[in-house]
């Protein structure tokens, strides 16, 4: 039976551990065992582990064991407290009796209510059998790389998701897409693109949020089941698992391959001087208008943007223009958004029509493509979404 557990930890051994359990309890909804930290004391690790019912955290440390023994305890109180601590051994006791948790350092002395242990749940283990190793700065960088097209309307199912997918030749693309953009960062991976379903990979933005803080520079272990994800951080026996979702993708092939279609026109621009004069413009914007106009020629643009109580603006920039179309409208900030992504001195605009999709690439980000949706030109002075 779980009665005495007793024993002693360095506090640097697990504070990032237990800091990284403490982002997923939720802070004040849920039930009262969603919101438990639970500690699991074997012949010689501490284990940690919580869940917010979705995705599941443990990590595993060393620890000077007396007793073994297992409680759950008020997740914040408990992290609150270790963090404030300072570094050095502290110990860690049940007392059955009072159904509390002693924290002992020195001559400091906490007690903590225990939770009752048939609240615990056991959380799935890690299948060693199918993971594949991985850098966590990369899957990090692809993350950041889409993040921002995924939709935040949670209600809107699979593009409130991150879409990771096998392609052809070992290729994984890694997606995000709202209303009006899309992200899509692809990568060469054999072992990685052989593990990835056939219908692909879906992970609520909400989730990748928490993946992303949980990120280190560590390299990792990743593997997917049916239900779940589950990346394990190969130095420190430290697993996450989220659930998958399980809607279906759009098809985002029929927007993308109008790029490499006839009759679009490319426009590339220095990246550095057209983000400087977006960002004045963006000065000149307003609420109901809120885009940059660009009228096109052989080698230069002219950027303008008026609002009804701001005044105008426009500048000019140097660019290389191959194409037909002499008017298009992109909404400032988003635009502004987008080449921030690009590590390209000089990036292209590849325009379909001025309201079919612009895709945006560089050279030096050649894996990376984002695209926009223009905005649609009514008159000279307003503009409406396209669809």
């Amino acid at each position: 039976g779980y009665t005495y557990m007793f024993l002693y930890i360095n506090k640097d051994q697990f504070i990032s551990g237990i800091q990284k359990a403490a982002n997923i309890i939720p802070t004040k909804s849920g039930a009262a065992y969603l919101r438990t930290l639970w500690l699991k004391v074997s012949s010689e690790n501490l284990t940690i582990m919580a869940t917010d019912a979705n995705i599941e955290f443990t990590g595993t440390y060393k620890a000077d064991v007396k007793k073994e023994g297992l409680v759950g305890v008020n997740g914040r109180s408990f992290v609150e407290l270790i963090k404030k601590l300072p570094e050095e051994n502290v110990c860690l006791q049940l007392n059955d009796e009072t159904k509390s948790l002693i924290v002992e350092q020195g001559r400091r002395k906490y007690t903590l209510p225990v939770s009752d242990p048939v609240w615990f749940q056991h959380l799935a283990d890690f299948p060693e059998e199918q993971s594949t190793p991985w850098s966590a700065k990369t899957l990090q960088e692809l993350i950041d790389s889409v993040f921002f097209c995924i939709s935040d309307d949670e209600s809107s199912d699979a593009i409130a998701s991150l879409f990771i997918q096998k392609g052809k030749n070992n290729i994984v693309n890694f997606c995000g897409l709202n209303g009006h953009q899309f992200a899509m960062h692809t990568l060469e991976n054999e072992e990685l693109s052989k593990r990835i379903p056939e219908e692909g990979i879906l992970i609520q933005k909400k989730h990748v949020a928490e993946l992303r803080k949980w990120l280190s520079d560590d390299d990792i272990d990743i593997t997917f089941t049916e239900k779940k994800v589950f990346i394990r951080a190969s130095l420190n026996q430290e697993v996450i698992s989220i659930p998958r979702s399980l809607f279906v993708y759009p098809d985002y092939q029929a927007f993308l391959s109008k790029l490499s279609e006839d009759g679009s026109s490319t426009l590339t621009v220095n990246k550095k001087e057209c983000l400087e004069a977006l960002d004045r413009i963006s000065i000149f914007n307003t609420e109901s208008d809120r885009c940059t106009h660009f009228e096109i020629s052989e080698n230069e643009v002219i950027l303008s943007a008026q609002g009804q109580d701001t005044g105008s603006a426009n500048e000019f920039l140097g660019g290389v223009y191959q194409g037909s179309i002499q008017q298009i409208a992109f909404p400032t900030k988003n635009m502004m958004e987008i080449l921030n992504h690009f590590q390209s001195e000089d990036v292209t605009l590849t325009l379909t029509g001025t309201e079919g999709p612009c895709g945006i690439s560089g050279k030096k980000d050649e894996n990376y493509t984002v695209l926009i949706m223009p905005m649609k030109i009514v008159d000279q002075s307003y503009y409406v979404e396209s669809e």
